[in-house]
C-alpha cells in the first residue's frame, strides 16, 4: 500500500494581519481618547473634583478593547458560523432585557441600558450589532441559492429576521440603532447576491410607509413626537433656537469657530455647557472647533482608509462567510461615522448615532474593537493585500 499523505493544516496565526488597518484603528482610537479628555473635562469637573473622570473610564475600555482585539484576531473567524443561530436569539434576549424592571434602565429620554454587576452598565444594542452581523453572514451563506428569489431571498430575511429586531429597538426609542442595523443587513444582502431591484422597489416603499407611520404616530397620537420635532429643527433650527434647534446651532457655531487650523486643543468654548454632552454624539463639533478643517480632514481620511481596507479584506476573503462578515463590519463602522458627521454638520436630521472610536461609551468601544479583531483575523487568511 502506498503511503497516505496528510493534508497540512495552515496555521493562519503565523500570518501577519492587515497592518495598515491596525495602524488606522490605533490612530483613530488615540485621537478619540484625546478628544474625550478635551470635550468632557468641563462636565467632569462640574460633576466631581477631577476633570479626568470620563477619559479614565474611556481609557480603561480602550485597553480592554485592544486586548480583546488582539486575542480575537487570532481566533479563526469560521468558528462563529457554527453559532450563528445562538448569535441571533442571544441578540433578541439581550435587547429584551432592557425592558425588564430593575434590570433595564433609561437615560436621556431613552431606555437602552442594563445593569451589569461590577462593570456598571451595558448597552445591549452594541452587542446585538455584532451578533446580527455574524448571524446574517452565516445565514446568507447557507441560503445563497435562494438569494435571487423575491420571497426567500428578500422578504424572508427582511420581514422575519431584520424587522423584529428593528421593532424591539423602536420600542426602546433607539431608532438610530435600528436604521444602522437595517442598513448593514441590506448591504450584506446585496453583496451576497440579492437583487438590487428588490431593494429599490420594496425597500423604497418600506421607507415611505415607515416614514408615514412615524409621522401619524407622532402627529395624531404623540408617540415619538420628538422625532418630528428633530426633523422640523433640521429644516430650520433658528425657528426655535433655545430648544429643538439649540444643539444644531451650537454645533454649527463650534464648526464655524474652528476655521482652517482650529482654536487649539483644549480651547473650545462650545463645550462649556453650550453643546449638550459634548463628549458623546457631538464630539466631532468640538474636534472641528479645536483642530479646525485640517483636523476634520485627517479624521475623515482615516475613516476613509478604514473603509478602503475593509473593502479590500472583504474582496480578498477566502470564502463567502468571511467576505460577508468583513462587509458587515466595514458597513457598520463606516456608516456610523458618515451618519454622525452628517448630523453634526447639519447635513441630516439629528439622530443618536455615535462617532466610532471617538464618542464616549465603554461597551460601545470594546465591541467596536472586537469587530476590528474579527476583521484582522479575516485579513490573516486572505492572499497578500
Amino acid at each position: 500500500m502506498g503511503k497516505q499523505t496528510k493534508k497540512k493544516k495552515t496555521n493562519y496565526n503565523k500570518r501577519p494581519f492587515d497592518f495598515a488597518l491596525f495602524i488606522v484603528v490605533l490612530l483613530l482610537l488615540g485621537m478619540g481618547i484625546i478628544m474625550v479628555l478635551s470635550a468632557s473635562s468641563p462636565l467632569a469637573l462640574s460633576q466631581s473634583s477631577s476633570s479626568y473622570t470620563y477619559v479614565f473610564s474611556q481609557a480603561k475600555a480602550a485597553v480592554l478593547g485592544i486586548v480583546a482585539m488582539l486575542i480575537i484576531s487570532r481566533i479563526d473567524y469560521k468558528v462563529y458560523a457554527k453559532f450563528y443561530k445562538l448569535a441571533y436569539f442571544g441578540s433578541i434576549v439581550l435587547l429584551l432585557l432592557v425592558l425588564v424592571p430593575n434590570l433595564g434602565f433609561g437615560a436621556y429620554g431613552a431606555r437602552r441600558w442594563i445593569k451589569i454587576p461590577i462593570f456598571g452598565s451595558l448597552q445591549p444594542s452594541e452587542v446585538a450589532k455584532l451578533g446580527l452581523i455574524v448571524f446574517f453572514a452565516a445565514y446568507l451563506t447557507k441560503t445563497k441559492d435562494d438569494l435571487k428569489s423575491l420571497v426567500k431571498g428578500f422578504f424572508r430575511p427582511i420581514c422575519f429576521l431584520a424587522i423584529p429586531i428593528a421593532i424591539i429597538l423602536f420600542v426602546q426609542s433607539h431608532l438610530s440603532a435600528s436604521v444602522i442595523i437595517i442598513l448593514t443587513i441590506a448591504v450584506m444582502m446585496m453583496m451576497a447576491g440579492c437583487k438590487f431591484s428588490h431593494f429599490a422597489i420594496f425597500g423604497g416603499a418600506g421607507v415611505a410607509l415607515g416614514g408615514g407611520a412615524l409621522y401619524i404616530l407622532a402627529k395624531k397620537f404623540g408617540i415619538g413626537a420628538y422625532r418630528l420635532e428633530r426633523l422640523m429643527a433640521f429644516m430650520n433650527p433658528w425657528a426655535d433656537p433655545t430648544d429643538t434647534g439649540w444643539q444644531i446651532i451650537q454645533g454649527l457655531y463650534a464648526i464655524g469657530s474652528g476655521g482652517l487650523f482650529g482654536v487649539g486643543l483644549g480651547n473650545s468654548n462650545q463645550k462649556y455647557q453650550y453643546i449638550s454632552m459634548p463628549h458623546n454624539d457631538y464630539i466631532f463639533a468640538v474636534l472641528a472647533e479645536e483642530l479646525g478643517f485640517i483636523g476634520c480632514l485627517v479624521v475623515i481620511l482615516l475613516f476613509a482608509a478604514f473603509i478602503w481596507r475593509g473593502i479590500i479584506i472583504a474582496m480578498k476573503a477566502p470564502d463567502m462567510f468571511g467576505s460577508l462578515l468583513a462587509t458587515g463590519i466595514t458597513t457598520l463602522i463606516g456608516s456610523q461615522a458618515i451618519i454622525n458627521i452628517a448630523v453634526v454638520t447639519s447635513s441630516m436630521p439629528v439622530t443618536g448615532v455615535s462617532l466610532p472610536f471617538f464618542s464616549y461609551g465603554g461597551s460601545s468601544l470594546v465591541i467596536l474593537l472586537c469587530l476590528v479583531g474579527i476583521l484582522l483575523n479575516i485579513s490573516r487568511q486572505t492572499n497578500k493585500i
